[in-house]
């Protein structure tokens, strides 16, 4: 008897324990091609694609107070990210193209705003308790000062202005008076295309620590930080663009889609 009751536990226990069943497909192998391309000779060909205005890495610097709910003991570990909100650029000086109505941006602002996305995980006072976990958003802003070119020969932004005339009336009858209620205009507006801004990398320096030092064992519930931001941004607006002479167009040469070879008429004779 009690070699059966032993068996039937043993079965119940394997019985408890036994992988659970998962689906599979297999996969069907394909087959993999190089496609032939054909290259066109072109002559100096103007292409429209985003050029990188500046690349800069701005300092940021913020201090913060970040309440710990419950009380910490220690801290874990930081984790951190960075979300942008803005990155605006603001013309301040100008140069003329040649006799256009286009110039070339020398100097502008750069104004940015985001926030630093914080996870941070510590221990609480209880004993064998789990891991706590803390997010905070610390937000913040400021402007650069950006010269173009930043190198001799570089790009720049580039606007074209607006413009706006108005041409008035003597009174034909009087010749001493306007006429108010006749008016020539024209209008000449230009659209330029937005330069904007890239996120590029992250740099964090931080120093985290409590206000009022705590004895060992003891807990806190303020965490004090102070970080030192170093943000690399691009600053991009998309532009014509002539490429250098000898440069080549490629296009896939695909059979379906090109048209097919026409052979020319064999000759009776």
């Amino acid at each position: 008897m009690n070699n059966q009751s032993n068996n039937q536990s043993s079965n119940q226990s394997n019985d408890q324990f036994q992988p659970c069943p998962v689906r599979s497909t297999e996969q069907i192998p394909l087959n993999s091609e190089a496609t032939r391309v054909v290259a066109t000779p072109v002559v100096r060909p103007i292409i429209k694609v985003p050029v990188v205005l500046a690349e800069p890495t701005l300092q940021i610097v913020v201090e913060s107070d970040i309440t710990l709910t419950p009380a910490a003991t220690e801290i874990k570990r930081v984790k951190k990210n960075v979300f942008l909100n803005q990155i605006k650029l603001v013309p301040v000086r100008f140069a003329r193209i040649d006799n256009s109505d286009f110039f070339r941006v020398t100097r502008a602002k750069l104004f940015v705003a985001g926030h630093i996305r914080k996870n941070i995980e510590y221990a609480a006072a209880e004993c064998n308790g789990a891991l706590r976990d803390r997010i905070a958003d610390v937000p913040f802003s400021g402007f650069a000062d950006l010269t173009f070119p930043e190198t001799p020969g570089g790009p720049t932004p580039i606007l074209g202005i607006s413009e706006f005339a108005e041409v008035n009336f003597l009174n034909e009858k009087t010749q001493m008076d306007a006429r108010l209620d006749k008016a020539f205009f024209q209008n000449l507006v230009k659209y330029n295309e937005q330069p904007f801004g890239e996120l590029v990398a992250a740099n964090f320096f931080e120093l985290d620590f409590s206000p009022n030092m705590a004895r060992p064992e003891g807990t806190f519930c303020t965490l004090r930080e102070k970080i030192v931001l170093d943000l690399t941004v691009k600053v991009v607006q998309v532009q014509q663009v002539r490429l250098d002479a000898g440069g080549s167009v490629i296009t896939p040469n695909l059979s379906g889609l090109t048209p097919p070879t026409i052979e020319p008429p064999s000759n009776p004779c």
